[in-house]
């Protein structure tokens, strides 16, 4: 039965939505190169209590990420690699030592900020970013992540700037930046006294729905046109974090 593997919180129908969630935002994800953690982050904090959002993203999409890097592994710039993970460990450390219980409008108005932010704020500068602003973009969203969750089109910025001419590298790279990032949420969460054991059957699931969508969305990577639909996801964005700053000041 459904019900023994889902938390006792969540009706059936919504574990089932999120689960379809997990695979089509994964397949946005590799398609487009990043944002489907964005709208997934959005969807769990519509559904989930405010104590499962970040915990829950966090390993669900070290689960996708992972797929993704194993299936493209051969596209990852390990240099990159090797300068984006000692900011993953600083960062997180970083946020361990500040981790505490937020009200669910807090989280909410947070995220909504940072979605928009995303999606309508000023562009990455661009210079050029060696080794020690990979780390220093690392640490940063490191930091962030154990917060609002979802870094990874912050990252995508700086990844894509190293990798513009190779579509498959920036792909491939950012899946293995984003495990990197993703990893050390099940320890700090975990620490913390986060019940995954309640989660576990839920997050399973969604990641094995996550990784048939990154197989979908790898064979879309070569030809798969995105200029309309770039307009449609900055409208879908704006329309769930306005839908989170609305449910946080008067739901």
């Amino acid at each position: 039965m459904i019900e023994s593997w889902i938390p006792a919180t969540l009706s059936p129908a919504i574990a089932g939505g999120l689960i379809l969630a997990a695979a089509l935002t994964s397949m946005i994800t590799a398609a487009l190169g990043a944002g489907g953690g964005v709208v997934l982050l959005a969807l769990l904090a519509l559904t989930l209590p405010a104590g499962a959002i970040i915990p829950v993203h966090g390993v669900v999409q070290l689960g996708s990420n992972a797929g993704r890097a194993l299936m493209m592994w051969r596209h990852i710039d390990l240099r990159t690699i090797a300068a984006f993970a000692p900011g993953v460990v600083l960062g997180a450390w970083l946020a361990s030592r500040l981790l505490v219980g937020l009200p669910l409008a807090t989280i909410q108005i947070a995220i909504a900020g940072f979605i928009l932010l995303l999606v309508w704020g000023p562009p990455v500068p661009r210079r050029a970013l060696g080794a020690t602003g990979t780390f220093l973009a690392s640490t940063a969203t490191s930091f962030l992540s154990l917060f609002v969750g979802a870094t990874g089109p912050l990252v995508a910025a700086f990844i894509k700037q190293q990798q513009a001419s190779h579509r498959l590298t920036t792909v491939a790279t950012f899946a293995a930046a984003m495990t990197l990032q993703h990893a050390p949420k099940a320890v700090v969460f975990g620490f913390a006294g986060f019940a995954f054991r309640d989660w576990i059957g839920l997050i399973g699931v969604m990641i094995i729905a996550g990784a048939i969508g990154t197989w979908v969305g790898i064979h879309l990577l070569r030809r798969f046109s995105d200029q309309r639909f770039h307009r449609v996801f900055q409208v879908l964005l704006t329309l769930l974090a306005l839908r989170l700053a609305w449910q946080a000041l008067w739901g």
